[in-house]
């Protein structure tokens, strides 16, 4: 059975593990990496990676990505520990901080220099967060883009405009954070649960080192055009940065039903898609219960 770890980096990324965790998913083995050891002593993960000891002396960034940066590096041969014998990392950030910015960028290189496919869920600052966080998240995102077989950007912006004006920072973050759940509870089941068409791991390797920007999500449907429901709510997921798949290179679809699911379903669903990919874009798809 293939390895998925994830790990989350700086404040933010530490935020998400433990929403994941109390959300339940299994099959994944979880990781928090950051300079705040004050921070990292409330967290559930079993996993706990103190990031530039010598250097911050657990005390965080202080909002400094070079200082994150340099964190990290002190600390690469611990990342490397800590990622072994993964076959597949997702990697996740607040972009614009210090920890999270500086330090993913270096273990995404760790990741890529061990051979392990590597995806990046990360969140981008609020719109009214001007000046340095929005430069520290910017510069951040073109260190990081070249380590990572996929990048998956969450404006915090778009979270304005789904949430209610009544909603919490809390429940706000909440909604970002279940972006990244859905991205890694999509693969682990496309894997680990059976069905009447399998997609293995292989599959995933090869699409997934295919790179570029990458579209993770996932529809609910019921009752007539289900499967062609679900398709298009995963895709105009209101959270995500817009992907055309005009350009796709490869794409990974998996159905997850009851007993109900009729072909006619799924050949609609594909159908769908198929006139939104290039002719040599290659479709993958999977079948669980």
């Amino acid at each position: 059975m293939p390895v998925i770890k994830v790990m989350g980096l700086g404040g933010g990324g530490s935020n998400a593990i433990d929403r994941m965790i109390h959300f339940g998913l299994s099959g994944v083995d979880f990781i928090i990496a950051n300079t705040d050891s004050q921070a990292m002593a409330f967290s559930q993960a079993p996993v706990k990676l103190q990031l530039g000891p010598q250097l911050t002396r657990g005390l965080g960034a202080g909002g400094d990505p070079s200082v994150g940066e340099a964190a990290a590096l002190e600390s690469k041969g611990d990342i490397a520990m800590a990622l072994e014998g993964a076959d597949m990392v997702f990697l996740t950030a607040g972009m614009g901080g210090g920890t999270g910015t500086g330090s993913i960028p270096v273990a995404a290189q760790v990741a890529k220099d061990m051979g392990i496919i590597t995806i990046a869920v990360v969140t981008k600052p609020f719109g009214f967060e001007v000046g340095g966080r929005q430069k520290n998240a910017a510069n951040g995102l073109m260190k990081l883009q070249p380590h990572v077989n996929t990048l998956i950007t969450i404006p915090n912006e778009r979270l304005l405009q789904t949430v209610s004006k009544k909603a919490t920072l809390s429940e706000a973050f909440h909604l970002a954070d279940d972006v990244l759940r859905q991205a890694v509870q999509s693969i682990t089941e496309l894997i680990t649960q059976p069905g009447e068409i399998n997609v293995d791991f292989a599959h995933i390797q090869r699409v997934m080192k295919l790179g570029g920007g990458a579209l993770m999500s996932i529809g609910q449907a019921s009752g007539q055009d289900k499967a062609l429901t679900a398709v298009k709510q995963a895709l105009y997921h209101p959270l995500l940065e817009d992907i055309s798949l005009a350009n796709a290179s490869g794409l990974i679809v998996n159905f997850t039903s009851g007993n109900d699911l009729t072909l006619m379903d799924i050949s609609q669903a594909l159908n769908y898609l198929q006139e939104m990919i290039p002719p040599d874009a290659e479709l993958i798809f999977g079948t669980t219960q």
